[in-house]
């Protein structure tokens, strides 16, 4: 769905891109994620046809964005860190003027509100105000208006920047259902918590460049990412796990480690069982709750 070459892009002082390539598989929620001024933005912007790269190329649902970039902005949804609506407007009449701003015609521009709403759950809202709205209904209008016109591809810049933890959750739920309707997202975020709950792939970008070189898948419903810890320190664990069949080690030290294995019962306790017979002292066995936050930082070690 996406595709990424060599891209290079270039401030008049720093570049802020330096061989940027990567692939993202349609209907997936990707994170793109890294520290502050580590050019998400600016590869958002260049996915989204809004900036010309230095060197390079982009394609979006086949379609080059430096020479398709009308019908690249047709096929995908971008919401920027910073948007802004009009808050004098009601809820109808913003998503009505931006679905006529993507070309929709006025005879089926109200249609298309009525189901963008219903989509992000604004449909019992339609007469109130955008100014009126809280801040988490607000960020669901700004995602209505940039669904309105049934985008393939939808890319959101810190989507969940300021929102309480309620609206946080009605976030992640909305966007899966955008995924599951057959969408492909691109979520930019630094703060790794916010994305744990609906990211399968990560992409980290660091000064301009992608950690590792590509996505790295961070859940697998089959093979779960699992966390061990023993309690007396043993410099041949990594190379114990790493003879079992079907377990990937992802990294591992004298304590600790995390690696991807069956979600099977039998098998784990297996593990477990010939872990102590080899005299691991196992203090604790389980499936990581933080998938993304063990990736980032493995993935980070590595680079």
């Amino acid at each position: 769905m996406i595709e990424v070459t060599d891209l290079v892009y270039e401030y008049p002082t720093a570049r802020a891109l330096d061989g940027v390539s990567l692939k993202v598989a349609p209907q997936t929620i990707t994170a793109l994620v890294g520290p502050n001024g580590a050019g998400k933005t600016t590869l958002l912007r260049c996915l989204a046809a809004l900036e010309v790269p230095y060197a390079g190329r982009v394609t979006i649902d086949g379609l080059d964005t430096a020479t398709h970039p009308r019908e690249i902005h047709a096929r995908l949804g971008y919401l920027p860190d910073f948007y802004g609506l009009y808050d004098s407007l009601t809820v109808r009449r913003c998503l009505v003027h931006a679905a006529r701003a993507h070309g929709i015609a006025p005879d089926a521009a109200g249609g298309a509100a009525e189901k963008a709403a219903s989509r992000v759950g604004l449909s019992d809202r339609m007469e109130k105000h955008a100014g009126e709205l809280s801040r988490g209904l607000r960020q669901r209008l700004a995602i209505g208006q940039t669904i309105v016109h049934e985008p393939r591809v939808l890319l959101l810049d810190e989507p969940a920047a300021g929102l309480d933890p309620q609206a946080r959750r009605d976030l992640s739920t909305l966007l899966v259902s955008l995924k599951d309707a057959d969408m492909t997202l691109v979520v930019s975020s630094h703060i790794l918590a916010e994305l744990e709950d609906y990211c399968s792939e990560m992409i980290i970008i660091e000064d301009g460049r992608i950690a590792g070189g590509k996505a790295v898948k961070v859940r697998d419903v089959e093979r779960p990412r699992y966390l061990l810890e023993i309690a007396t320190a043993r410099s041949d664990l990594k190379e114990f796990l790493s003879g079992r069949a079907g377990l990937d080690v992802i990294e591992a030290d004298e304590h600790h480690a995390l690696f991807t294995f069956t979600r099977n019962p039998g098998a784990r306790a297996k593990l477990v069982r010939d872990l102590v017979g080899a005299g691991f002292e196992v203090s604790s066995f389980g499936e990581s709750t933080k998938a993304l936050e063990d990736t980032y930082f493995a993935q980070v070690k590595r680079s």
